[in-house]
């Protein structure tokens, strides 16, 4: 018997601490590790072995999965919204040892299966240059030319996983997110992905009555934005499943960027101003296409923007009125 039934790395992190409490939430025992301390986590469950380590040291990764799991989450990287990962190319690229040694780690410790998360940004550039694109199916990452730094190590980590399924017999599964959102996660500071950015600066029209909103760019930039239930269900059900290739967990679900804003101002029944300017604005258009994973598990994310955001709006207005002591 392994010592967990799930050991889950980066788990001090956004979708991390969703996934933990839905494993807890099956009845697992779950092991949940993260290089930040405690209370830098975005949640911590009590009922977790919490550990806070750096997987991206060899010895970290083999004493996290010390005595074996039954299933092992690797979500440990660093990344961010736009912004933070055009400036930390360098950063984003050191993942590369997290993803390095807990499959060392796990395929050492005879673990069942190993789960990794990828990237949308994995897909060729050349593929995203229009706003109205054709989605994305697995085939379009090669040939490559992934997102420069953070998407060149998710493609560089997939390979690595093919590999060591190859090599050593490790049951490795991939998964590529598409802009995963929701309500626990980065709000502020500069890590923050659009759906939370864009609800931090809704919220703070309607807390201030200063209504101007500033998006970078034109705001026709399109992308299909993925509730963070949807990624964790479908993350548990390509780690049980037979099928060994990237799939999508994305939303086809497709909007612009202004169209975004403007959804959250409905909600939150505020009216804004939008005010366009320079900013890191990455491809034009991204969308998933989920022609595969509706074949292979008869599922595609099924929440709807609308429905996702209005739970993450409320969340990030709240968060947003205890910072300005509203």
């Amino acid at each position: 018997m392994p010592a967990f039934d799930a050991v889950v790395a980066g788990a001090g992190g956004f979708i991390g601490g969703h996934l933990v409490r839905a494993l807890l939430d099956e009845g697992k025992t779950v092991r949940a590790v993260d290089i930040k301390p405690f209370d830098q986590w975005d949640q911590r469950h009590e009922t977790a072995d919490n550990l806070s380590r750096d997987v991206g040291l060899l010895e970290s990764a083999r004493e996290v999965l010390d005595g074996g799991a039954g299933e092992v989450y690797n979500l440990a990287c660093n990344m961010g919204g736009m912004g933070f990962i055009e400036t930390h190319k360098a950063e984003c690229m050191l993942s590369v040892l997290p993803s390095t040694h807990m499959l060392m780690a796990a395929r050492d410790a005879g673990v069942g299966r190993f789960f990794y998360s990828s990237s949308a940004c994995v897909y060729a550039g050349y593929k995203q240059t229009e706003a109205n694109l054709e989605p994305l199916k697995e085939e379009d990452a090669y040939p490559a030319d992934a997102e420069d730094g953070y998407g060149w190590e998710k493609l560089f980590s997939e390979r690595m996983c093919r590999h060591f399924r190859e090599d050593f017999g490790l049951e490795t599964r991939i998964a590529r997110y598409h802009n995963i959102y929701g309500p626990q996660g980065t709000w502020d500071g500069g890590r923050e992905k659009a759906p939370a950015a864009a609800c931090r600066k809704v919220a703070i029209a309607a807390l201030t009555g200063e209504h101007e909103v500033e998006i970078w760019g034109d705001g026709e930039q399109t992308r299909s934005f993925t509730y963070v239930d949807d990624c964790v269900h479908g993350s548990r059900m390509l780690t049980r499943g037979d099928f060994v290739d990237p799939l999508n967990v994305g939303s086809s679900e497709i909007t612009t960027i202004n169209n975004l804003y403007h959804l959250i101002a409905d909600i939150a029944g505020v009216e804004i101003k939008l005010k366009h300017i320079d900013g890191f604005l990455g491809v034009r258009g991204r969308n998933s296409d989920n022609t595969l994973i509706q074949k292979e598990f008869n599922w595609e994310p099924s929440i709807s923007l609308r429905e996702g955001l209005t739970e993450t709006y409320r969340w990030i207005h709240d968060q947003v009125a205890r910072k300005l002591g509203k």
